[in-house]
């Protein structure tokens, strides 16, 4: 009987061991599970999910709103460009008429015509101011400027006449926003 009864203690004994573990077990699965999850890539939520989406449409949308940006800027500028460059054009082809008058006005011998041919020009040049066009003030004596000025003829220097000035102004020039439109075209003396 002491036989059955120590075998009855081991058995208990085991079986104690066996729920220790068992116990054990139990208390580490919760530690090994979550382990297990800090390892493996979490799933983002659907609002970790919109927040990301919503970050890229707003990266989205400053790229685009600044390209856009910068086109309207560069259109303006193209298109203020063009408008300048037309107009120059336009009024280029419209100073011979100027020039016209002038001939008209030294070449006329009655004083209503003179006073006439003045008034036209008054008006002309009224207009020419209005966009911005301005004569370049060149006159017989001046030193030569060839940023204002083109030197058609030429001709040695006579007594009291110093090298490099003006002697006629045979077309005037003009000018808009600080660019030339037409040079002054003039006769200058020579050594």
């Amino acid at each position: 009987m002491a036989k059955k009864e120590s075998s009855k203690t081991t058995e208990k004994a085991r079986e104690a061991e066996t729920d220790k573990a068992e116990d054990k077990a139990k208390e580490t699965e919760p530690a090994v599970e979550a382990a297990q999850d800090a390892e493996a890539p979490k799933e983002p939520t659907p609002l970790e999910k919109a927040q990301a989406l919503a970050e890229d449409y707003k990266r989205k949308w400053y790229s685009v709103s600044a390209e856009y940006d910068n086109y309207r800027k560069r259109n303006a500028t193209a298109v203020s460009k063009a408008y300048a460059d037309g107009m120059a054009d336009t009024l280029l082809k419209l100073l011979p008429v100027a020039d016209n008058f002038g001939y008209a006005l030294d070449s006329a011998q009655d004083e209503k015509a003179r006073t006439g041919i003045e008034k036209v020009i008054k008006s002309f040049n009224t207009i020419l101011a209005s966009f911005g066009v301005e004569e370049i003030p060149v006159k017989p004596g001046d030193p030569v400027d060839e940023s204002d000025m083109e030197a058609v003829l030429s001709f040695p220097c006579e007594k009291g006449e110093k090298p490099n000035t003006v002697k006629a102004v045979l077309k005037k020039g003009y000018r808009s926003a600080g660019k030339v439109i037409r040079y002054a075209q003039v006769s200058v003396t020579t050594e």
